[in-house]
């Protein structure tokens, strides 16, 4: 059965619903029932700062609290989405502490975090004001997808900016109700 963890990494204020998350609920509609879906909110985590350690220790403990949280979604998943609105042409900074941890979980001894993670797909929901300008980030995800050995599904893309903006681009909503859906 599919399990599709949808990882949102709006800062959006909590209450307030944002063009990326409502692209990727569009998207999400189309699954079939059977599909389960988890959906975590980053910026509502506790997740720690990323220490670099792989010169010195070398390795990390397994991690706690929200973080192990987030691993076991990991985890358990057979799809990732991240639901990443484009800040400053980059990786919104919830998302981007939550990438930063996969790099100690690399290293946690009997993990085998980048093995279990090279089974799952990982698709990419994102808004932002220009498609051109999204791109470099957008080919950030497909090359961590590629680093973990993960099968890359693409990027949904919609038109953003202020609230329900993304609800008068009709080619991103019509592309919503497939994107999950491609085999």
């Amino acid at each position: 059965m599919k399990h599709y963890l949808f990882l949102n990494a709006s800062t959006r204020e909590p209450g307030h619903v944002g063009n990326t998350e409502t692209l990727a609920r569009r998207a999400a509609q189309a699954l079939p029932a059977e599909a389960a879906q988890t959906w975590l909110a980053l910026v509502e985590l506790q997740l720690p700062a990323f220490v670099d350690r792989r010169h010195t220790a070398g390795s990390y403990p397994m991690p706690e609290g929200d973080a192990k949280r987030v691993l076991d979604a990991l985890l358990d998943a057979t799809d990732v989405v991240l639901v990443s609105p484009v800040y400053w042409f980059s990786v919104p900074s919830p998302l981007k502490l939550c990438l930063d941890q996969w790099s100690a979980w690399l290293r946690v001894p009997g993990l085998d975090f980048k093995a279990r993670m090279a089974q799952k797909r990982l698709w990419v929901v994102a808004t932002s004001g220009d498609r051109a300008k999204a791109q470099p980030m957008l080919d950030s995800y497909r090359l961590c997808a590629e680093f973990m050995g993960m099968e890359w599904k693409g990027a949904l893309w919609g038109k953003g900016g202020a609230p329900d903006a993304v609800l008068a681009d009709a080619e991103a909503l019509a592309a919503a109700a497939g994107f999950l859906a491609v085999a």
